[in-house]
Order: C-alpha cells, then sequence, then structure tokens
C-alpha cells in the first residue's frame, strides 16, 4: 500500500538514503550512549532564556526516540518519491525551507500555547519531525488517491491510507507532538504555496548542490537494478523523465480510477475484506501465462475463450519510454507483458513493484 515502494528501492534518491542512514545511525548511538541524550534535546526555553542556539540544530534533526526515528523513517523513504520526480536539490529546497520555517513556527506556536491554556512547554520532541510532516502538503495534493478495497462496506482503503496511518502513529507518540505536526503543515503549505516568494528567498544553493552532487551523492547513490542506459540520451535523461513522470501522473489516476470501478462491478467478492483488489496489478499476471497443453479428449471440442495473448508483440516505443523514465529493460518488458501493452498500467506497475 506505499506508494512507490519495490525492488527498485532507494535508487535516484540519494538525499533520502542519506538521511535515513545517516539519522537513524546517529539515533542508534544516543541509544547505546544515553549520557549524550541531553546535548539533542530539543529544549525550546533554553533556546529563548540561555540562548542556546545550537539546540536547534542538534534537537531538530536527530531522533533520540527509536519510536519517533522508525516511524519518520518509514514516511521519509515513502517521501522519496518527491526527490525522484522533482530531483535532489528540490527535495532539499523543500526540507531546508520547512525546516527554517517550522523552525519560528515552533516558538510562535509555544508562545500561542502559553498565552491561552497559561502552561510553560519546555521541551519538545527530537528530530527532523516537523519538516516530515511539512512533506504530507505535497503528499496530499499531488498524488493521486487509488481505491484498493472497502472495509465493512463503507470505509474506503486507498494506496494512501497505510502513510497516513504511519503519521497518525507518529502523532500520537507523545504529548505535544501535535504542536510538530501543526508547525510542520503550517510551513509545508506555506513553502508549497510559494507565498512570498518563499521558494526564491529559502532554497539551496546551486553552488551547494554541485559540491553535494561530486562529494556525497557518489556516497550516497544507489545503483541501477540492471545498468542500462538508452544511447543518446545525454545529460537531459533526469530532465525528460521527470517531464514524462508529471505527464502520466494524470493518465494513471484515470486509468487507476477505472480499473478499479471495473474491479468492482465485474469481479464482486463478499466477505470482509475483498482481497483480490488489494493487488490490482498483479491480476494481470495470469494473463500472460503459457496456456496449458490440452487434454487429448478435449482436443475436438471448439473453445469459447479468447486466445490468450502471450505471443503479443511488446512495441519498442513504450519500452524505449519506460527505460528512459527509469525502470529497467527486464522490468519494462515484463510490466507491458502483464498489461497487455497498456502503458499507464505498465507505469502503475513499475511505481508500486
Amino acid at each position: 500500500m506505499f506508494t512507490t515502494t519495490g525492488s527498485r528501492g532507494l535508487y535516484m534518491a540519494p538525499l533520502s538514503k542519506g538521511l535515513l542512514l545517516v539519522l537513524n545511525g546517529l539515533t542508534v548511538m544516543l541509544t547505546l550512549l544515553p549520557h549524550y541524550q541531553e546535548l539533542f534535546a530539543y529544549n525550546i526555553q533554553a533556546v529563548v532564556q540561555q540562548h542556546q542556539v545550537w539546540r536547534l540544530l542538534c534537537g531538530r534533526l536527530v531522533c533520540v526516540d527509536l519510536k519517533d526515528s522508525f516511524c519518520s523513517s518509514l514516511l521519509i523513504y515513502n517521501f522519496r518519491i518527491f526527490e525522484r520526480r522533482f530531483g535532489t536539490r528540490k527535495f532539499a529546497s523543500f526540507l531546508f525551507g520547512t525546516w527554517c520555517l517550522s523552525a519560528l513556527t515552533d516558538f510562535l506556536l509555544v508562545q500561542a500555547f502559553q498565552f491561552l491554556f497559561d502552561y510553560e512547554v519546555e521541551e519538545l520532541s527530537t528530530g527532523l519531525l516537523a519538516p516530515v510532516f511539512s512533506l504530507f502538503v505535497p503528499f496530499y495534493l499531488s498524488i493521486p488517491k487509488m481505491p484498493v478495497t472497502q472495509v465493512l462496506g463503507h470505509i474506503s482503503i486507498t494506496n494512501k491510507t497505510l502513510i497516513y496511518i504511519v503519521g497518525l502513529q507518529l502523532l500520537t507518540s507523545s504529548p505535544f507532538m501535535w504542536l510538530l505536526a501543526l508547525s510542520g503543515l503550517i510551513s509545508g503549505g506555506l513553502y508549497y504555496s510559494n507565498i512570498l516568494q518563499l521558494q526564491n528567498i529559502l532554497f539551496v544553493p546551486a553552488w551547494m548542490s554541485r559540491i553535494g552532487r561530486y562529494i556525497l551523492e557518489p556516497v550516497f547513490s544507489t545503483s541501477q537494478p540492471i545498468s542500462e542506459t538508452p544511447p543518446g540520451m545525454g545529460a537531459t535523461l533526469d530532465i525528460q523523465r521527470q517531464q514524462r513522470m508529471d505527464m502520466l501522473d494524470q493518465q494513471l489516476l484515470l486509468a487507476q480510477y477505472n480499473e478499479a470501478r471495473r474491479s468492482v462491478t465485474q469481479q464482486p467478492q463478499g466477505g470482509l475484506l475483498q482481497w483480490t483488489r488489494l493487488f490490482p496489478s498483479l491480476r494481470h499476471r495470469g494473463q500472460n501465462r503459457p496456456p496449458m497443453q490440452p487434454q487429448p479428449q478435449a482436443q475436438t471440442q471448439p473453445s469459447t475463450q479468447q486466445p490468450q495473448l502471450d505471443n503479443t508483440p511488446v512495441a519498442e516505443e513504450q519500452v524505449a519510454l519506460l527505460v528512459e523514465m527509469g525502470f529497467s529493460r527486464t522490468d519494462a518488458l515484463e510490466a507491458l507483458r502483464a498489461s497487455n501493452n497498456d502503458i499507464n498500467m505498465a507505469t502503475n506497475f513499475l511505481l508500486q513493484h
């Protein structure tokens, strides 16, 4: 039910991989060395009253709690789709911008809470939590929602439900986590909508992006599952891939919705959960299995079924299109055969597996 899970993992997502490795590694170290955890406490009163500004950097990057680190890592892993779609620099700019905005919003919300309820909030949960919550804004607005199944006939389960459940689990992990969540959503909405031209003010400079590309990206990059680069693409490969992904988003939404509607009307299933709809793209694989050898006594009987599409040729243009988007040729051929040469369903198949 994750939006973009599969064998491709963290390919084309070096920043997401770096965040997962470095931040979780520091969390494990702090767990083994608990006497250093006080240095990473996100103490707002210490920042305001004692001017310990360094606590902003330490307390708002590294999670001290293992549960918070695990839930935020799941969300970062799923939200790597934005790094693939928009590029590492824009993804880093979004995290940096929302990190700065949420740092200011944290203080405003704490002061507002103290003014309204006469209660002083001293510490908040540590880690990259507010920027992670801010990623729910583009996730809600730009990722298409596809119905997967229904519970009790009324509660609809979509491909985004599990992500919201993980976010809810993270939201309820501490008493004042809702302050960080609200701060992240506010900063994410402000930055995503580009109010006051915030994207032109808070961004990662080009020179810093080049330094990271030549120094950090080789360390955290993940190799392609099958090294197969189409000739003639050159340096525009990433740009063309992103443009094609954006053009296919709306087509995928319509194709997924129509497929889900056909599944409901043509293949009704009783029971609490309709399990045959949990993996819609896998159902097409049955159409591509080799036909069973007919029994001798059945050879003379006329067949009324449709012939199998095993030998249907795969259009090379569609294979090249999927390869340009970053998928291997083997996976592209399998997806096109599984979807009967439907480029929209094949792309959906590759994104979800």
